[in-house]
């Protein structure tokens, strides 16, 4: 085999691909089999799972350069354990995300893919009068998770003349309203941006009494993970009217999305594109190439993991 020390783990950008075969000459770990030996770095992809197995079929890897901001993908604790080091690709995906999480806010309070879908239908022609919907300024938008994305997220509706309030795990140094909990967070929003890492910490964050909270004229926008919102519960509250509508660009298990959410007019649905312009990919790929680097030279990362 190919004296490598990077191997892909599933699927990568080509352009992430293509310079890690150029660089390194890496090979993929579906087609290298047993012979393992030596491969140091896992490159792996948002969405591909690196855990005990693949460590295991990996016995000289020392780091995981993850490419996505979020890395539950990635088992952190057990590669700890075994003394592996963990990468993620943060900051340069902040602005696209927050563009793409206040563009669900818009959408979902002025329903406009809704209008446009009316439209095409032909009910404008045919005299139909598209229903009123919701002003962004003036309402207060909670944001579950402040960290930066939340941040960046804030500051631009603020700027639409929304009221901001928040909860994380503890207050920031910043003038938003703090609430203490997911649920008083639901209670005194408009709309509530989900924000926060996923992982078992945050399972099902977003459930009955959340959704309840926000109530029959509030919205929910995840743009998380899929797993901080209790799917079935959040069925269950769209279809009583319980909530307002959604907008979502993450699911529990995707690419798969609720049945019951594919047909309803109250909920802008979206393939989890958050990060997904040209620009920003490209520079995750970037980061993911400089902490491939950096590791192999010096042992370290550019952005670790906590």
């Amino acid at each position: 085999m190919t004296q490598s020390r990077v191997v892909r783990v599933g699927p990568l950008m080509p352009f992430l691909e293509e310079a890690l075969i150029d660089a390194y000459d890496a090979p993929s770990l579906a087609d290298v089999g047993s012979d393992t030996a030596g491969l140091e770095v896992a490159v792996a992809g948002g969405g591909t799972l690196v855990g005990a197995a693949e460590m295991d079929a990996l016995p000289d890897l020392r780091a995981v350069a993850n490419f996505g901001v979020g890395y539950d993908n990635v088992d952190v604790e057990e590669a700890t354990r075994r003394g592996i080091v963990v990468s993620n690709t943060p900051d340069v995906l902040t602005d696209a995300v927050a563009d793409l999480s206040v563009a669900l806010v818009l959408d979902v309070m002025r329903q406009v893919s809704a209008a446009e879908r009316w439209l095409r239908r032909g009910e404008w022609a045919a005299g139909g009068r598209f229903p009123l919907t919701r002003d962004v300024r003036g309402s207060t938008v909670g944001i579950l998770g402040l960290g930066r994305i939340g941040h960046a997220v804030a500051e631009r509706l603020e700027v639409f003349g929304a009221t901001i309030a928040y909860h994380s795990r503890s207050p920031k140094d910043v003038a938003w309203a703090y609430h203490d909990s997911p649920v008083a967070l639901a209670g005194a929003s408009d709309v509530l941006v989900v924000l926060t890492p996923g992982g078992a910490g945050t399972e099902h964050l977003v459930d009955a009494e959340v959704l309840d909270a926000l109530g029959p004229e509030g919205y929910l926008v995840n743009v998380a993970r899929g797993s901080v919102v209790d799917e079935k519960e959040l069925v269950a509250a769209l279809e009583a009217r319980r909530i307002a509508g959604a907008g979502l660009d993450v699911f529990a298990d995707e690419p798969h999305v609720p049945a019951e959410l594919l047909e309803r007019e109250d909920v802008v649905l979206l393939p989890h594109v958050g990060s997904a312009t040209a620009q920003t990919r490209e520079a995750m790929a970037r980061l993911v190439l400089d902490n491939v680097a950096a590791f192999l030279e010096r042992g370290e990362l550019v952005t670790p993991v906590d």
